[in-house]
C-alpha cells in the first residue's frame, strides 16, 4: 500500500538523520533485531543483529569515519503484505582524515514487523574507488 512505501521511504531519512547525529545504537534500530538478519558484501557474509551492529561500530569507530550519510535513487517494491525490497544508492561525504568519501548500490529486504518496517537482508556493494 502506499503507506506502507511511505513508512519505508520514511526510515531511510530517519537513518540518515540517526547516522549524520553519529548514533549507531538509533541507526540500527532500522534492522528487525534477530540472529536471522543477513548482510552481504564483497567479501563476507554476516548475519545477526549484535555483529551487523559491532561491525559499523569497527568500521565507523568516529564521527569524522562516518562522515555525512545521504540516500539516493530510492526505489521500494512490495512483494506481498509482509515484505518488500528497497534499491538505490548511498553516499558517505567524507574528509581525507576519515577516509574520504565513499558511495555504493543496495538492495535490502524489508519485513513488516509488530515494531514496523525492518531491514531483514542487507545487500550492499561500494563503488569502485578510482585508483591514483
Amino acid at each position: 500500500s502506499a503507506s506502507d512505501e511511505a513508512a519505508i521511504r520514511a526510515s531511510f531519512d530517519q537513518q540518515a538523520a540517526n547516522w549524520n547525529r553519529g548514533d549507531l545504537d538509533t541507526f540500527a534500530t532500522a534492522y528487525k533485531n534477530s540472529p536471522d538478519i543477513l548482510f552481504v558484501g564483497t567479501t563476507k557474509v554476516n548475519r545477526g543483529y549484535a555483529e551487523m551492529l559491532e561491525r559499523y561500530r569497527k568500521t565507523f569507530p568516529t564521527r569524522e569515519a562516518m562522515g555525512t550519510l545521504t540516500f539516493s535513487d530510492v526505489e521500494v517494491q512490495p512483494l506481498d503484505e509482509r515484505f518488500a525490497t528497497a534499491t538505490g544508492k548511498f553516499h558517505l561525504a567524507r574528509t581525507a582524515a576519515g577516509g574520504g568519501d565513499a558511495s555504493g548500490s543496495y538492495m535490502l529486504v524489508y519485513e513488516k514487523t509488530p515494531q514496523g518496517w525492518k531491514i531483514v537482508r542487507d545487500v550492499t556493494l561500494p563503488a569502485p574507488r578510482p585508483q591514483p
